[in-house]
Order: C-alpha cells, then sequence, then structure tokens
C-alpha cells in the first residue's frame, strides 16, 4: 500500500507539468457556519458556474495538507484553490475550442514525468525503463488502485492537454526577418544632432495643480489598466493587551524572592522553602515554579539565548546567572553540567544503489558498483581531504550536495544508527565509510561542540486580570466616542495610541492593516448593514482590541483617485508643465531658444534606438526617434520627452550597411518572443468575465 500512498500525492506532477494543483476530493465541512447568504455557487468564469460544495471539498483538502509543510488559513487555502479553479475552467474552454484530444501514450507521458511513477522500481523492465505492462498489472491486482488510477486519469488527461496547448502558443510566436532587419538597423543606424532641454522641474510641482476630474479623465482612457475591485477604506485603532509596569515588578519580585531561601507558616509550624541554588531536587523546584517545565538535556552555546549566551555557556556547575529577560519572560537559570562533544558536524558523500529510497539520483548503479565508487572517492578523500567538498558536489546524491555535504550540526539520535556512531565515536579530522539503507557514506567529522545542561525558571510577563479590565474599558469608551462622531483621529492621539493610516480591503481579504488573519474586520466592514461612519470594537485574541470606522466604500469600477493620483499625478503635471515651457521655446535657431530660457545647446553623437541615453538626460527614445527622422540643418518642434521639454538639429545620420540576412539579429529576438509566450494564462484571464462570490461564503 506503500506506493498507493505516494501516488495519491498528486503535487509533484502537476506542480512541475501545470504550475497548479488538482486536489483529490477530501469531504470536510469546512464551512459549517459564518455564510450570510444560501447559495450554490461560489462564482463564475465566463458564464460558467463553479459550485461551492467542491469547492469548500478542495478548499478543506488543501487546508489540511497546508504548504511547504506550513499551516494555511483558510483564506490561504480558498485563495489558491480559486486561482487554480480559474485557471482550470479558462484552460479546459481553450482546449474545447480547439479540439484537443489525447491518447494513451500522452496520459502514460505524463505518468512517467511523475517520479513516484517513473522512477518507481516495481515499474521498471530489467533493462531498467519504464514497463507500461507492468504499471498497469499493478492496479488491475489491487482494487484500490484501480480507483486511483481513474483520478489521476482525469488530471493526466488535462496535463498532456495543457502541454500541448503551451507548446502551440510557443510554437505561434516566431520572430521574422522584418524584425531582425529593424534590431540590425535599431543597433548600427546612428544620429548625431544638438539639442536644447528645459527640465520639467524647472517648474515647481506647486505652482500644477491637478484636479480629481482629471485624473478620472485619464484614468477612463486606459479602463483595463486602472479597473478595481470593490473595496472598503477604513480606520483604525490597536489598544495591544500588554503587562504594566505593575505587571512586570510582580513578576520580577517573584522570580528574584527565588534566590534567597525564605521560611513559611504553614500546618501549624514553621517550614523553610529551600532557593533555587539549595533546592536538592532541582527538576521538581523548576516545574513548581516556572512556566516552561525542566528539560535536561545538553544545550550547544549557539543554541542559546544570543545576547546572553556567552555569560550562559561560562557559568560553572551550580552557578546562577540571571535574573534576565528573554522575549517576554523573566528567566534564571543554573548550571548542572557540561558535556563534551555533545554536538558534532559534519560532511558526507551519499552514493546510492537502485532499490534504496534516495530520490534524484546522480546515476543508476548497482549495491557493487555503488560501494566500488564509494571506496574510490574515500581513497581520494583521505589522500586530500580539502578536497571533500568538490568530491560531494560532484558526486553525492543526497541534497546536501548543493552545500558541499555539509549537514550543519547534530545531536545523538537524531542520524541513522551506524552513521551516528561514526561521528560520536571518533575525532574531529576523521574520514571514513559506513553503509545505511540510503546507501554508502563517505563522512567526514567536521566539528564538535559542548554543551550545558541548565535548569531555567522562566515566568511569563502578561497582563494581569485588573490590567485587562483597565484596557477593556478604555477600548470600551474609544469606541463610544468614536461612534458618537468625535474626530477618530484626534481620539487616538488624546489617547496617546499609534495614529495607522487608512488601510483599504477586498471582498476576500483577511489581513487587516498591522493585524493579521482578522477575516471578522473585512466581513463586517462588507456587511449590508454596515455604512459610512460606523465604528465597531473587536477583539483579538492574544492581540488586544481593534476599534474601525469604515471611512469609504469604493464601489467595482475605476480605481479611486486617491489611489490612481500617485501613479498618474505625475505624469499629468509633466503634460501641464510642457505647454508651460513650449510657450518660452521660441525662436528661429537653438542658440536663440537656449538663450531665451537660459540653458545651453548640447551636442549628441552617434546614438542609436537601441540605446537612446540623451547627454544630460538619460532615456529618451522618442527624442532620438525625431532625430533619425528630422531633415538635417533644419529645428524640430518642441518634443516632449521623459524628462522635459526638447528642441533639436539633426546633424548627420549614418546608416548601416544592408546585410543579405538578418539571421543573427533574428536569433536575439527569439528568446524574447518566446519568454512571451508564458503569458497567455495572464492574457486569457484579463479577457475573462470572472465572478468571485467567496465573500457570501466566509
Amino acid at each position: 500500500m506503500a506506493i498507493l500512498s505516494k501516488i495519491r500525492n498528486r503535487s509533484g506532477l502537476l506542480l512541475i507539468l501545470i504550475g497548479f494543483a488538482l486536489l483529490a476530493f477530501v469531504v470536510q465541512d469546512l464551512f459549517s457556519n459564518g455564510f450570510k447568504s444560501i447559495s450554490t455557487d461560489v462564482g463564475s468564469v465566463n458564464g460558467k458556474d463553479i459550485s461551492f460544495e467542491d469547492f469548500r471539498i478542495k478548499v478543506a483538502n488543501v487546508e489540511k495538507n497546508g504548504q511547504n509543510g506550513q499551516p494555511m488559513t483558510s483564506m490561504q487555502a480558498s485563495n489558491q484553490v480559486w486561482n487554480q479553479e480559474v485557471s482550470v475552467a479558462l484552460l479546459t474552454a481553450e482546449f474545447e475550442k480547439l479540439g484537443l484530444r489525447v491518447g494513451e501514450k500522452h496520459i502514460v507521458e505524463v505518468f512517467k514525468a511523475d517520479p513516484n511513477i517513473g522512477q518507481n522500481q516495481m515499474f521498471m523492465n530489467a533493462a531498467g525503463k519504464f514497463d507500461v505492462t507492468k504499471f498497469k498489472d499493478y492496479f488491475k491486482s489491487n482494487p484500490e488502485g484501480i480507483q486511483i488510477l481513474k483520478e489521476r486519469e482525469k488530471d493526466a488527461e488535462l496535463n498532456a492537454k495543457y502541454q500541448i496547448y503551451n507548446s502551440l502558443v510557443k510554437g505561434a510566436m516566431y520572430t521574422t526577418e522584418t524584425e531582425g532587419k529593424f534590431k540590425y538597423e535599431a543597433e548600427m543606424n546612428k544620429v548625431t544632432f544638438d539639442f536644447v532641454s528645459v527640465p520639467y522641474s524647472s517648474i515647481k510641482d506647486s505652482d500644477v495643480k491637478i484636479s480629481d476630474d482629471e485624473i478620472i479623465a485619464y484614468m477612463k482612457t486606459k479602463e483595463k489598466k486602472f479597473k478595481s475591485e470593490e473595496s472598503r477604506e477604513l480606520d483604525y485603532v490597536l489598544i495591544e493587551e500588554k503587562p504594566s509596569a505593575q505587571d512586570e515588578a510582580e513578576v520580577k519580585n517573584k522570580i528574584n524572592s527565588l534566590l534567597t531561601s525564605r521560611v513559611e507558616f504553614k500546618d501549624g509550624k514553621n517550614d523553610t522553602i529551600p532557593s533555587f541554588q539549595s533546592a536538592t531536587n532541582i527538576a521538581e523546584f523548576v516545574n513548581q515554579n516556572s512556566d516552561i517545565p525542566f528539560d535536561s538535556t545538553y544545550i550547544a552555546k549557539q543554541d542559546l539565548p544570543a545576547e546572553h549566551a556567552e555569560q550562559l555557556f561560562g557559568l560553572a556547575t551550580g552557578q546562577i546567572y540571571g535574573p534576565y529577560m528573554f522575549s517576554n519572560y523573566y528567566c534564571i537559570s543554573k548550571a548542572l553540567g557540561r558535556k563534551a562533544g555533545a554536538k558534532s558536524k559534519a560532511s558526507h558523500i551519499l552514493i546510492s544503489w537502485e532499490g534504496t529510497q534516495v530520490p534524484n539520483k546522480k546515476e543508476k548503479r548497482t549495491k557493487e558498483q555503488a560501494k566500488a565508487k564509494a571506496e574510490g572517492l574515500l581513497a581520494q578523500a583521505l589522500a586530500n581531504p580539502s578536497m571533500f567538498m568538490i568530491l560531494a558536489m560532484s558526486n553525492s546524491d543526497d541534497s546536501s550536495a548543493q552545500q558541499g555535504g555539509d549537514l550543519g550540526y547534530f545531536g545523538p539520535g537524531q542520524m541513522v544508527k551506524p552513521f551516528n556512531d561514526f561521528v560520536f565515536n571518533n575525532p574531529v579530522g576523521k574520514i571514513g565509510l559506513v553503509e545505511t539503507e540510503f546507501g554508502y557514506h563517505i563522512i567526514n567529522v567536521t566539528d564538535k561542540q559542548d554543551a550545558i545542561k541548565l535548569a531555567t525558571i522562566a515566568e511569563k510577563i502578561e497582563p494581569s486580570e485588573a490590567t485587562n479590565d483597565k484596557i477593556y474599558t478604555q477600548a470600551t469608551k474609544f469606541e463610544m466616542d468614536a461612534t458618537a462622531g468625535k474626530d477618530f483621529a484626534a481620539l487616538t492621539k488624546e489617547a496617546k495610541l499609534t495614529v495607522n493610516p487608512s488601510v483599504r480591503v477586498k471582498a476576500v481579504d483577511e489581513s487587516f492593516g498591522t493585524v493579521s488573519n482578522q477575516r471578522q474586520i473585512v466581513k463586517w466592514a462588507f456587511a449590508d448593514d454596515t455604512n459610512i461612519g460606523d465604528v465597531k470594537r473587536f477583539e483579538v485574541v492574544n492581540i488586544g482590541h481593534v476599534i474601525v470606522k469604515l471611512k469609504k466604500v469604493n464601489e467595482k469600477g475605476l480605481m479611486a483617485v486617491e489611489e490612481a493620483r500617485p501613479q498618474v499625478e505625475g505624469l499629468l503635471k509633466n503634460k501641464k508643465k510642457a505647454e508651460m515651457i513650449k510657450a518660452k521655446m521660441t525662436g528661429s535657431s537653438l542658440a536663440a531658444i537656449a538663450s531665451a530660457n537660459k540653458v545651453t545647446v548640447v551636442n549628441a553623437v552617434d546614438l542609436t534606438l537601441e540605446s537612446p541615453a540623451v547627454p544630460g538626460a538619460g532615456f529618451e527614445p522618442k527624442v532620438v526617434g525625431t532625430a533619425f527622422s528630422s531633415k538635417a540643418g533644419q529645428v524640430s518642434k518642441a518634443i516632449d520627452g521623459n524628462s522635459g521639454v526638447y528642441v533639436l538639429v539633426t546633424k548627420t545620420v549614418t546608416k548601416a550597411p544592408a546585410l543579405p540576412k538578418y539571421t543573427d539579429y533574428v536569433n536575439k529576438l527569439k528568446p524574447q518572443a518566446t519568454g512571451n509566450a508564458g503569458r497567455f494564462m495572464q492574457a486569457l484571464k484579463n479577457e475573462a468575465d470572472i465572478q468571485d462570490n467567496r465573500a457570501d461564503f466566509y
């Protein structure tokens, strides 16, 4: 059944071939509550609905598996599945338009690309090649496998069609001889000209005003670039639940009291409570007084808190260090002993053979061949230890080959037994050979570290109940005052809280300003009964209180003016400045124009369209293009450049001789054309009618 488990795992195959996962259906009720309307569709792509029932099952599976070993939130999983569903819907429609069909041969090739299948020994013939018959027979003899294979065939078919489609798109991207000729002329044709320029910076920005209407008018000329989803603009303040100075003092007093013995009256008699120094059962003493339980392991210096490592590692047995702060804990530590060579560092070269569970082997070999190679490498390493890193990079089947075989530091029991025994039973500098289930290892013991055992009493400094009550009172008062119409920013300053910039959120966002994973706040902002000016307080576990005010509602359509202004204002100001500058750039010669504008005439020599860098001004393709097309000796019209307004007089244009063929220049352009092929998915999305209703379900 182990092979079935591996083959069930789709991620390797699909990430390699298509870039998005098509995950198995695992029924889980992820969204059993919290959606505001009953619907069967979570969205649509070009009129094709995406069923919420199927969608939530896939989201549940993604959330369960996480990403690269890291857990995912519901919304992160939802975003991943949504992007996947949109891509699949768009691609499937394209496949149907083209009438793409795939047969068994295509599907088998997709299967073979999955290492769990194509490199599995169970499906290899005597020559070490993938055997389709063995593959089919395995599943025929396994009822569970038949169903798995059927599920995989659907995905493999889609992947195969994707490969064909991708090849068709790439095949359609070509470079013509004419384009090659233009590239040649852009590089080799040269122009020399004199020019006068007046920079836009000569006019103060404050002297040029751009209205909201002008920004809207500009956006309407480029609606696709400035389209925006529905959003909400929010003001917010965070009142953190953090300990007071009194809370900190109480914790410090408690920890400090453990440094001396004390007498307590208990059960009718005086009882002496030992100090941390005099306690006989140190583990029990720590567990009774610390928020972090006693740890009996030895700790290397590099694993100690950096700011206290020197002092802690230098403690003699029985000596106490502290009190000291580490993170938000107040601590005291007592040294219980030291151990030599508690951690080791080693490098290795792994030589595996067919049959070991080692992926991505550098070459196929039998166990006998692997042993012979390992012994040869051992001889080289012993003869010249300084070459060990190079030998590992060139020969090792382990992923550590990229680091020259370096495995870093590890403790006893972290490696398989033969490997562990060699490293911990030999001195630094020892090189040897051991066999494990992974293969033959040429090992170089590179370092050993002493470690110290510490008994640490640590108490977390947290807000007390009284402090939390005070914070709650402050937060509710702030909410009431803001709800009553008092200025939000003024209240924030009055309370001596951090003034946060307004945040803009979309319907399916979950992070909110500096507070992450707060979907509840975004849902409130988009609720039908939330109006501009409404205020609400949210309690965020382990963080505090977030008081939010709905400042603005931005409907779907053009981007909000304040959002677009940083992108557009400078451009529109330069257009206005250009007209103001042009009015002064009059005269029959460059000298006259320069004199009227208090600038100088500048000479540009042998510029090309490929490198249109104008002296003292920078990248100005429009200026250089005008110089090429202007009649020699004639004063040009004013040119709106990137950095200012230009007037020029072309002196000479030197054209490169025609070539019989422009193959070299065509070849220069081909990689760019091929690279553009990868943009088809974004192009499909840009042209699609995509309706995202996920906010109704979360």
